[in-house]
């Protein structure tokens, strides 16, 4: 099974006070089934480690893009450290063999536990940060965020794809998009939902995703790069 310790050594980085780091890994959940004077929850670190985050990254691409304008800045910084980019760590790092929760929140394995672990994320940087300092929770932000900027600029992730797609659609054929749900697959507090873009009559692309929103959104990007916009 698991440890906290082996967690420990995954980071590479041995804490003064190991318990910061089982803290950051305790989800409000299991402590309703695991009654102890001693163990806290998630929360108070993951708003700290929050705040170094965006202090960390706002720092990075203010330094790395002085020609961009503040509001591109805030799209870039947005993308950088949503949900999904959270999430996506997480996975790197292998959270859910880590993570402490309820049983019944164990089961979910759906959009619910992405939040979970993206939160989770936060708490370590938070531990990280009292334990340690700020250097060694900045190198931690380094390893697992900086790396994907390239792709969210070069990909466009940082812009809303509908506002882009609608704008070349109407310049390059003079037509509005339309998106039309194709698909919805599992129970309400799990869906996924598949949309089609189209124009005219023409379906451009697909894309999927946890609400009809990010749905669209992924199915724009992907008619942009299905068009060459």
């Amino acid at each position: 099974m698991s440890t906290i310790k082996d967690f420990q050594n995954k980071l590479g980085v041995t804490f003064s006070d190991i318990s910061l780091l089982e803290t950051a890994l305790t989800h409000r959940s299991f402590l309703n089934e695991n009654k102890s004077d001693g163990l806290q929850h998630n929360e108070r670190l993951e708003f700290l480690g929050d705040a170094v985050l965006e202090l960390a990254t706002t720092d990075r691409l203010f330094k790395n893009y002085p020609k961009a304008p503040e509001g591109e800045l805030t799209a870039y910084r947005a993308a950088l450290v949503n949900t999904l980019s959270l999430a996506a760590i997480s996975e790197e790092l292998g959270l859910n063999e880590y993570i402490r929760l309820s049983k019944g929140e164990a089961k979910d394995t759906g959009r619910a536990r992405q939040f979970i672990l993206a939160n989770a994320v936060e708490a370590i940087i938070g531990a990280l940060y009292l334990d340690q300092g700020y250097e060694a929770a900045e190198k931690f932000i380094a390893t697992y965020f900086y790396p994907k900027l390239d792709e969210v600029i070069e990909k466009r992730l940082w812009q809303d794809a509908k506002s882009a797609f609608q704008e070349k659609s109407q310049e390059r054929v003079g037509i509005t998009p339309q998106y039309n749900v194709i698909s919805e697959e599992g129970p309400d507090h799990d869906k996924t939902f598949t949309v089609a873009v189209v124009l005219g009559d023409d379906e451009v692309a697909q894309g999927t995703g946890l609400s009809k929103q990010e749905a669209e959104q992924n199915a724009a990007r992907a008619g942009l790069d299905s068009k060459g916009w």
